[in-house]
């Protein structure tokens, strides 16, 4: 665990040197070419009452990328046309001075961030009207908390349900260009988040035995994030059902000879971990869950030996695929040619989502500007086949890109029966085992790598336990008795 120095090293946020936001903002400037950019910053979110800000705050991932502040109620606007960039925001009353202690002014804020002009809130009207009625274009990206949203249709009168078709492409496929790619600083962050996830991971690890519950081991990951970091960088997957692709953590007591999926992460600094580790509750793994561990556990590995600049992650998920077939095969859980076998899609009766997705300040990098975009491109473009249809990422790996790497297999009992009632794909599953395996539940094996000049490399400087043999040394070395 980190010594108290360390903890308080983690503790303060990290605003990188205002010349990062300032050529981030003028490389905006040179990409989308003219116009008006606005980008907002999110506001507290209540959880059941105006004052209860249970929830907490996360200003926008964009937003921190060219501005770096993380105070609430705060619009950044970028004159492309007069070479402008303009804080707006309200200076906070005594009033909250009194209940949130004080914080810096609008004006010292710009100034930590190399903005040259601010403004009050209620300037934003003015600032949009005036563009508008000049036919000035007014960029925006598309909005995901309603908040916004309101906001956006006062501005331009258009209504919150067309807003993400009038989101500005340009700014769009800017920002995607540039966040895609991570800077030394951004890998940096995300490698300590990344021995936050390994403290989060071995945690679990530690605490799992038959008799407690999925919620309290859960609760002492989340623990693990909340204390060492801002928080989780998404809700907690913990269960012995590692068939449920989301399955959060229940009341149910953990059994012996079950399995365990645990998929966690936090966010330090605005940038994200993501792992998962699939583990045995007693600290041995059975031989019918190492059959199929390490099934996995050589597609992860796979994934290791080929990402590279230049190959097309649809390329490695689809031979991903292929060698799952292979093995299912030898184990006679599916049948026939492999090539037939993936082109039909059978392979989603056991791995229903993609290999992987980009990570970076979300979780899911960049999600919200929309998939097509950000995973996708002319040469390759999503499929609508169902499994495949779930692959987040397809386009060429370029050198900087983080990524996830997590196959998995999962045995769900109503997908069986589904397709086994249809006869679908019937020709390459063999549908009389499958259902001996309803029981077993399902394991992901997950980790975020760096894709580097001439191959790829783990994230983070404390490797989480994976190998089989390696899972069950630290559990019985380390399993809290």
């Amino acid at each position: 665990m980190y010594t108290f120095a360390e903890q308080n090293k983690l503790y303060k946020k990290i605003m990188f040197d205002k010349e990062t936001y300032i050529r981030r903002r003028t490389e905006l400037k040179k990409l989308v070419k003219s116009g008006i950019i606005i980008l907002f910053g999110n506001n507290d979110a209540p959880a059941n009452y105006p004052a209860n800000a249970y929830y907490p705050f996360r200003q926008d991932s964009t937003f921190v990328y060219y501005f770096g502040l993380h105070r609430d109620g705060l619009t950044g606007v970028i004159d492309i046309d007069n070479d402008t960039e303009t804080l707006v925001g309200d200076d906070i009353d005594i009033e909250d001075i009194v209940w949130f202690g004080s914080v810096d002014s609008v004006s010292d804020m710009a100034g930590q961030a190399g903005v040259g002009l601010t403004a009050p809130a209620k300037a934003l009207d003015t600032i949009c009207a005036e563009a508008r009625k000049a036919g000035r274009k007014v960029h925006f990206l598309p909005p995901y908390r309603h908040d916004t949203m309101i906001r956006i249709m006062d501005l331009t009168g258009i209504h919150p349900a067309k807003q993400r078709e009038a989101a500005s492409l340009d700014l769009i496929m800017a920002v995607i260009k540039m966040r895609a790619v991570k800077e030394p600083q951004e890998i940096e962050a995300i490698e300590r988040a990344c021995d936050i996830g390994y403290e989060m991971h071995t945690t679990a690890m530690k605490t799992v035995r038959p008799g407690v519950t999925e919620r309290f081991v859960g609760g002492q990951v989340d623990g693990i994030a909340g204390s060492l970091s801002s928080k989780v960088s998404f809700a907690t997957i913990f269960t012995q059902h590692g068939e449920i692709m989301h399955g959060c953590p229940s009341e149910n007591v953990l059994e012996a000879r079950r399995l365990v999926l645990c998929d966690a992460g936090c966010e330090l600094d605005d940038y994200c971990s993501d792992h998962t580790r699939t583990f045995p509750v007693s600290g041995r793994f059975t031989e019918r869950q190492l059959d199929i561990y390490r099934i996995v556990e050589e597609c992860h590995d796979y994934t290791l030996e080929v990402a590279k600049p230049g190959v097309r992650w649809y390329d490695v998920h689809m031979n991903v695929c292929r060698l799952m077939t292979d093995r299912l095969k030898e184990l006679g859980l599916m049948k026939g040619d492999t090539e037939e076998a993936v082109r039909a899609g059978a392979h989603a009766m056991f791995l229903p989502h993609g290999l992987g997705h980009m990570m970076g300040m979300d979780v899911h990098d960049m999600e919200g500007l929309g998939q097509q975009y950000v995973g996708f491109d002319e040469e390759t473009r999503p499929s609508t086949q169902f499994g495949t249809n779930c692959l987040r990422m397809g386009r060429r790996l370029e050198e900087g890109f983080v990524m996830t790497d997590e196959p998995g297999i999962y045995f769900i009992p109503a997908l069986i029966d589904e397709w086994r009632a249809k006869g679908h794909c019937k020709e390459w599953l063999n549908f009389d085992m499958l259902e001996t395996y309803k029981d077993f539940g399902g394991i992901r094996i997950e980790d975020d790598i760096l894709i580097t000049r001439d191959g790829c490399r783990f994230l983070g400087s404390k490797r989480i336990p994976y190998h089989p043999e390696d899972v069950e040394k630290f559990m019985n070395d380390n399993t809290n008795k």
